[in-house]
């Protein structure tokens, strides 16, 4: 048997952020603060899926750039590189040759379900095969370190089912090799919305530069976005997202960097009004997000970054190679280890 037992061993998380662009603080809210929790508990890989990035066109420079400020962002958050393993994706050779095999094992049928495909491939002319086959790759990523767990927001949920399909129908065509990954979802913070239309998620394609805060804005410009915040007419601040969505998003996002609980801001600003909400709001955010920039400053361009990701390539490689290699073994390739 290659598959590791999760009875006896400890459990293991794999996640990680794409660097397709500038990140906000909806990637702080269902991300980064995770993986800071997670290290205590799980077995941790946090990885840059620069792979994935390139299933849409990349400019070269900006794709660097923004692999190194992902890998950055992780270390500022607060993931300890001696704790958990950090890693670039393009930097394993393993998840390439896994994420062929798991085509092989995918169903045409299954990927054309993915609405992840259908959404990014909507009125386009040319799209690449590779935004068509990617969630092999994805389910790579997970089955080469055995992943216990991993998180995931709404709209990947499906991507882990075919996950779990992919590792169940290998292990009953040859035998057991990959661990079958079960869901860690989050209730508060998981999808952050803009703050000028509460049904749309917070995205830095949105045209309207003031409908997201970036983990780079000043403290100025996050006051100035902050008090612009659509809110509604009641004047109550009472988290409500079927009546009340734009203030249960700033509720939620006062949550996620307050560390307070949904009820305990509401009786905090009971018949205060949006005003004083939103003020305290924007400064709670500059205090959170302080510390994270400055470091990210020290490291995203530092030979201490370089170390970091040279180590955890190494690391990676290690045990996504045993994996890779049982995998080809039980399907028949000749291997000489």
């Amino acid at each position: 048997m290659t598959q590791k037992s999760t009875e006896s061993a400890k459990k293991r998380i794999l996640s990680g952020i794409k660097p397709s662009g500038e990140l906000n603080i909806g990637g702080y809210a269902g991300a980064l603060r995770q993986f800071v929790e997670y290290q205590h508990e799980y077995e941790s890989f946090f990885f840059v899926p620069d792979l994935h990035a390139i299933t849409v066109a990349q400019d070269p420079a900006e794709l660097h750039r923004r692999s190194r400020e992902i890998a950055a962002y992780y270390v500022a958050a607060g993931i300890d590189p001696e704790k958990s393993v950090i890693f670039l994706q393009s930097q394993v050779p393993a998840h390439a040759e896994l994420g062929w095999i798991m085509e092989t094992q995918a169903y045409f049928g299954e990927l054309s379900r993915m609405t992840q495909f259908k959404e990014k491939s909507d009125g386009k002319e040319g799209v690449s095969s590779a935004l068509f086959t990617y969630p092999a790759l994805m389910a790579s990523d997970i089955l080469l370190y055995q992943a216990t767990h991993v998180p995931v927001g709404e709209d990947q949920t499906q991507h882990l089912e075919l996950t779990r399909d992919l590792a169940q129908r290998f292990n009953n065509r040859f035998g057991r090799t990959f661990t079958v990954p079960e869901a860690v979802v989050q209730e508060i913070g998981c999808r952050l919305m803009g703050l000028d239309d509460p049904q749309k998620k917070m995205s830095k394609s949105n045209p309207n530069k003031g409908s997201y805060i970036l983990m780079l804005d000043e403290p100025d410009v996050i006051r100035k976005k902050l008090s612009r915040a659509v809110t509604d007419s009641e004047g109550q601040v009472r988290y409500d997202w079927e009546n009340k969505p734009a203030v249960s998003n700033l509720i939620e996002i006062y949550s996620v960097f307050g560390g307070q609980t949904t009820e305990e801001i509401e009786r905090r600003f009971e018949g205060q009004g949006y005003g004083a909400f939103k003020k305290e709001l924007a400064e709670v955010i500059v205090e959170k997000l302080a510390p994270i920039q400055r470091r990210f400053h020290e490291i995203v361009d530092s030979a201490e970054l370089d170390e970091i990701l040279n180590r955890g390539a190494r690391r990676a490689a290690e045990e996504a190679n045993l994996t890779l290699n049982a995998a080809k073994k039980a399907m028949g390739f000749v291997t000489f280890d």
